[in-house]
């Protein structure tokens, strides 16, 4: 039974979110011939200016 967990800045839409969940469900369901009921996926958000790339937060961005 796998567990992804996607870390990413806040800010996408539920719809968004959902899209993500099903693809990732899929790719992995296939990818491992698996059931996709035995795929777990989470997603971790952070706020934007708790997260930096390049020493710049997201939210300066």
């Amino acid at each position: 039974m796998p567990e992804i967990i996607v870390y990413a800045a806040e800010g996408r839409t539920v719809e968004q979110k959902k899209k993500l969940l099903k693809a990732v469900t899929v790719a992995v369901a296939e990818s491992f011939e698996i059931d996709a009921n035995s795929v777990t996926v989470s997603i971790i958000e952070t706020p934007k200016h708790h997260k930096a790339k390049g020493g710049v937060p997201f939210d300066e961005r």
